[in-house]
């Protein structure tokens, strides 16, 4: 077979673009069609009943579009929304859920860091993947106004360094050998916690993960595209197309969509 409809992939903002870019990476050829609620970021601030509301909105959307496959490139939507979106589509539909299995598995310190929204750190669902690991210690701290600052443009601002520093700060004293990036906007901090973390620090995040299950789900489906040709992509905002752009470039042209 020979599937061109697009994978579909939705998050609360631009962050994610980086499951995006993880997807497109490993699987060049695929159309892809991708949903940045903006308007509405962040969702980790927003009741259970609110983010299964605007996930189910998306979601209905995308399809609407063709999309043969969901993403939920947003964990704060994956841990407070998929089980209602697999009740409510028939489409296949993939979540992201913070990386603490191989931070967990890898650390020597018995130390790892979660950096996280409130809608993620305080769901039922991450605290008991918590218990899964008894000889671990997570330091969680949620990124208070992390989303919002990208959202705005301001990554590089010296508001969001000063930010991480006092994050990271108790995480360093507490020796972590791991941290997890528990929201697809934090990748975008790579750069920013190498400078403050020391080097013995692996940062880990979800995007390859994610990327490798959605290649799996789409052969065991035989949903894949198969003719070879480069895939094409389509990527709206319901807020700021300039900074969406900004996060895209060179990959595509961000457009605005009202609901």
């Amino acid at each position: 077979m020979n599937d061109t409809r697009p994978i579909g992939l939705f998050d609360s903002g631009i962050g994610g673009t980086t499951v995006w870019q993880a997807l497109h990476y490993l699987l060049p050829h695929e159309n892809t069609l991708f949903l940045g609620d903006s308007m509405n970021a962040p969702y980790g601030q927003k009741t259970k009943q609110e983010i299964i509301a605007l996930s189910k909105r998306n979601t209905a959307w995308l399809i609407e579009q063709g999309a043969k496959i969901i993403i939920v490139a947003c964990n704060t939507a994956t841990t407070n929304a998929i089980a209602e979106l697999r009740n409510t589509f028939e489409v296949p539909i993939i979540g992201i859920e913070p990386a603490i299995k191989p931070a967990a598995m890898l650390t020597k310190t018995g130390k790892v860091g979660v950096l996280a929204t409130q809608g993620t750190l305080l769901s039922k669902k991450y605290s008991e993947a918590q218990l899964l690991y008894p000889n671990v210690t997570f330091i969680n701290q949620i990124g208070y106004k992390i989303v919002q600052i990208i959202e705005e443009g301001g990554l590089y601002s010296t508001e969001l360094e000063l930010l991480l520093k006092e994050y990271m700060q108790p995480m360093i004293e507490a020796k972590i050998d791991h941290l997890v990036l528990g929201c697809t906007h934090y990748p975008y901090l790579k750069p920013i916690l190498n400078k403050l973390l020391p080097s013995n620090i692996k940062i880990i995040d979800s995007g390859e993960a994610v990327a490798k299950h959605t290649h799996r789900i789409l052969e065991a489906n035989n949903l894949l595209k198969t003719d070879k040709k480069m895939g094409e992509t389509k990527f709206y905002t319901t807020k700021n197309v300039a900074v969406m752009q900004s996060f895209i470039h060179p990959f595509g042209t961000a457009e605005l969509l009202e609901f």
